[in-house]
């Protein structure tokens, strides 16, 4: 599902118009950003959990060569599911 999908499906579902939706979805994506910039962990319970975590410096090697090459330390998004997301995708028969 692709964004215009998403904004059509959740229009449908909530009976606002579309583009009620898609400036929701932007304003969403705006505070994320902003939240994760500032360090903070934004929970929507059931669903996700947003937050900003810490990669240590480490040791890699270059695939094509072999060669180690230093990985400097970074800060990564994190997200995880919440139980909703969790109970669907356990819901799913594995084939």
């Amino acid at each position: 599902m692709n964004k215009a999908e998403l904004v059509s499906a959740i229009a449908k579902r909530a009976e606002v118009p579309a583009s009620t939706v898609d400036s929701v979805l932007a304003g969403l994506q705006e505070e994320l950003v902003e939240a994760i910039t500032r360090g903070d962990k934004v929970a929507l319970p059931g669903l996700l959990t947003v937050e900003r975590s810490q990669r240590s410096a480490r040791t890699g090697r270059n695939p094509q060569t072999g060669e180690s090459i230093e990985i400097a330390a970074a800060h990564t998004a994190k997200v995880t599911a919440g139980s909703n997301l969790k109970k669907a995708a356990a819901a799913v028969p594995v084939k």
